[in-house]
């Protein structure tokens, strides 16, 4: 009987090499592995004949492909070969040049022949590079498809392996790259060996990228990643107490710490080849928005988080804030790692430009803001739609604006996180910024900014509402007031610095909006109706003044003028709001907004508030345009006092014709328009704001200059000696009424003082001047009279002598 075969020896542990040992230790860790020792056995042996079976086809292809190298060498070599015999010839040729030079054998030559064969010896050296750089480029890419192959075949056996081969084939697309990048600059003819390169590098990629991805969520799957998200899985979590969690990113140790940097380098370096190939391909183009794409390895750390939060997202559906906690927690608790761990990685991947920590925080808020812009948005602007056409009020306005102020906190606590970075908000542009805010789902959603809009503008109206109707909030003044432009007494009612500070609160809120368009539809939607509306309040007050007493009344002339007061202040606060940097950004963009012409941007009137102009330039116009008006009613209401109280002086023709009254200063007749108008005016002083009261009384002045000016100087009165002095001392009583205002009230009554000074002059000093025309009235001081209302005044000047 023959004995018993014995079984091979084993070789020794130190004869084995690392990656064999790692899968025997993974295929065979339980005893129970070794009955399906033949199956793993059978298995090898297949995989060894697919791999004899490659190399035996790659030996093929790289025999042929040496061939074609061989016989295209042998003709390259003929060519040259030809080459050298034609330069022996044109050697022989030049010999006896000297001898024949004032021959034409020479000229032909050098004319003719050396250029054609410069040309063949270039179009020869093209072709040989060209034919070289294929060769080349098809060796390396040819390696790469091996490659590609290999690591799918070895994707379940010898993971470490297959990451090797990766990375070999990363290395090797980058030197494709190189040379694809050099022959782009330096041969721009040959783009068809471009564009054939580019195929297969594309092909390639096809396959590498999900591959290297898919290993990348598989290694992370075996880390625990993502971790539990919460120690508390009840429906109402104390979103200021949840449980912190162990990060697997920082508990990772020895070999399976090296593996994830290997696979996560990968990752990057795919990445950052791909923004090489993207970078040459958009040459000339605008590159930094195609080439500035999410950091991939990050978005594989995003997306499994982002997937296991909505698990807990739709349990509070009612409960937004927990939303938020919980975002904030997790994004939060992990950015650390993301400096600390991975930032290294990416820097030697050569990944410029990129933060993890800000790739990090980006991710998860475009997740929260992808989940608010499929689940929470969509049911609160159907709450809207259903509220306005039963017409119940709900809750949906409270929970909007609710949800609102969430994303606003949220936002500065994300800001807070980049902020400890060192990163400085003022250097980041605007596509960084809207990507780290929860607010950037309006940008895609203008009518939800339309909806926001509305909810908020109808808020803060009604909020206003009470303070309107306070009459208290009318009388009582706004004390304190301190301008950029120099402390002014606007003497303004309390309620506009009620609407005041309503407007700051929407202009706060439109801060948070990521980018300019948006800010500035926002404000146009909800900050221009606050102000149009307050404008609506003060044209009431005065129009119902107006209608009751025609402004005679002292009360009436009062409430006018606190309703300029408000209308000034409201002003000149908004102007300087305007200067900041904030309002001046957003008037540069006007027009900007998608759909929108210029001829929109302008008013009923014409004028155009486009590019260049305030967000609020039109309101301000407005308030302006209210009060000019006013003050022009309140000036019209004195002087038409002031012609009722002195019909009785300018009717009078006999004061003129005697001497004036002894012991008296003033016309009995115009004291009671001195009074009347000294009455008006005081009330007036007191009331009105200070830059407004110097365009009324200059308003008065002016009138006052015309309507004695006409109704004296220019009737048919006649004056004598003693009505010119009368006059005079008339006159001089007047200006002594606006010498309060000004220093030298005779500037304001122009007309006045020329006529005066013509009736002063003697008999034919005026004829003299009146002969001289024009001309000689302006040499005269006289410039605001014409020359036949100077002919009419001399006509009226009675000389007794």
């Amino acid at each position: 009987m023959d004995p018993t075969p014995t079984a091979p020896a084993l070789p020794p542990v130190s004869g084995l090499s690392r990656a064999v040992i790692s899968f025997l230790d993974g295929e065979l860790r339980e005893r129970e592995a070794l009955s399906l020792a033949s199956d793993l056995v059978a298995g090898l042996e297949t995989q060894c004949r697919d791999l004899d079976r490659s190399l035996v086809e790659l030996r093929s292809r790289l025999e042929v492909n040496l061939a074609a190298y061989s016989s295209f060498s042998d003709r390259v070599h003929g060519s040259l070969g030809g080459i050298s015999a034609k330069f022996v010839e044109l050697l022989s040729l030049v010999g006896p040049f000297d001898s024949l030079s004032d021959g034409g054998g020479g000229r032909k030559i050098l004319g003719e022949e050396l250029p054609a064969l410069a040309k063949e010896v270039a179009r020869v050296e093209m072709v040989r590079a060209y034919a070289e750089t294929a060769l080349k480029l098809d060796s390396l890419i040819g390696d790469v498809e091996e490659a590609v192959s290999s690591t799918l075949k070895r994707k379940h056996s010898f993971a470490q392996s297959s990451e090797e081969v990766r990375m070999h084939a990363i290395r090797t697309l980058n030197e494709i790259e190189g040379v694809t990048t050099q022959v782009s600059k330096l041969r721009p003819r040959w783009t068809h060996l471009v564009c054939a390169i580019d195929h297969r590098i594309d092909r390639a990629l096809a396959i590498l990228r999900p591959q290297a991805v898919a290993d990348h969520r598989a290694f992370l799957a075996s880390l625990g990643w993502p971790p539990p998200l919460s120690a508390s899985t009840s429906a109402n979590p104390d979103a200021g107490r949840l449980t912190a969690v162990p990060n697997p990113l920082l508990t990772m140790q020895g070999d399976l710490k090296r593996q994830y940097c290997e696979n996560f380098l990968s990752l990057c370096h795919l990445q950052q080849l791909q923004r090489r190939r993207r970078s040459r391909q958009l040459e000339g183009r605008n590159r930094e928005i195609a080439l500035h794409q999410p950091l991939w390895a990050i978005e594989e750390l995003v997306n499994p988080v982002s997937l296991a939060s909505e698990r807990h997202f739709s349990k509070w559906i009612d409960k937004p804030e927990f939303v938020f906690a919980l975002v904030y927690k997790i994004t939060r608790d992990y950015v650390d790692s993301m400096d600390e761990l991975l930032q290294p990685l990416v820097d030697e991947a050569m990944l410029a430009g990129y933060s993890c920590r800000e790739e990090w925080i980006t991710s998860m808020v475009s997740a929260l803001s992808t989940y608010l812009a499929k689940e929470i948005f969509p049911l609160y602007a159907s709450q809207l739609e259903e509220e306005s056409i039963t017409g119940v009020r709900s809750k949906a306005r409270t929970s909007w604006l609710h949800l609102i102020d969430l994303m606003i906190s949220f936002d500065k606590q994300i800001r807070s996180l980049i902020a400890n970075s060192g990163i400085s908000f003022s250097l980041m542009d605007e596509s960084n910024l809207q990507k780290l805010s929860s607010l950037s789902v309006f940008c895609d959603r203008p009518d939800w900014l339309e909806l926001w809009a509305a909810i908020e503008l109808s808020d803060t109206l009604d909020k206003l509402k009470a303070d309107v109707d306070n009459e208290r909030n009318w009388t009582k003044k706004v004390q304190g007031v301190v301008l950029v432009s120099g402390p002014e007494d606007f003497r303004s009612p309390l309620v506009s610095d009620f609407f005041l500070r309503r407007l700051s609160s929407v202009v706060d809120r439109s801060r948070s909006l990521p980018n300019i368009p948006l800010r500035s539809k926002f404000l146009k939607l909800v900050g221009a109706p606050i102000i149009l509306k307050f404008l609506d309040c003060l044209l009431v007050r005065c129009q119902e003044a107006e209608g009751l007493t025609a402004l005679t009344d002292d009360s009436a002339l009062i409430k006018v003028a606190n309703s300029v007061n408000a209308a000034r202040y409201v002003e000149s606060v908004l102007r300087e709001w305007c200067e900041d940097v904030f309002f001046i950004e957003m008037g540069l963009r006007v027009g900007d907004e998608p759909g929108k012409s210029q001829a929109e941007e302008g008013d009923f009137d014409g004028t155009v508030y486009g590019p260049g102009s305030g967000v609020f330039d039109k309101e301000i116009w407005k308030l302006e345009e209210f009060i000019v008006e006013w003050v022009e009613k309140i000036s019209v209401v004195v002087l038409r006092g002031f012609d009722v109280s002195s019909r009785d002086y300018i009717r009078n023709r006999k004061q003129w014709q005697g001497k004036s009254e002894e012991g008296s200063t003033v016309s009995r007749t115009l004291v009671d328009a001195l009074d009347h108008l000294q009455g008006k005016m005081s009330i007036i002083e007191e009331s009105l704001n200070g830059m407004d009261f110097v365009m009324v009384w200059r308003k008065v002045a002016e009138g006052l200059d015309q309507s004695i000016s006409n109704g004296l100087l220019l009737s048919n009165m006649k004056f004598y000696d003693g009505g010119i002095e009368r006059l005079s001392s008339d006159m001089e009583v007047l200006f002594g009424v606006f010498r309060a205002w000004c220093l030298r009230p005779e500037g304001f009554f122009l007309r006045v003082c020329e006529g005066l000074k013509l009736l002063r002059m003697g008999e034919k000093q005026v004829k003299d001047i009146l002969a001289g025309g024009l001309e000689r009235l302006k040499e005269e001081g006289i410039s605001h009279l014409r020359v036949f209302e100077a002919e009419k005044i001399a006509k009226n000047r009675v000389f007794t002598s």
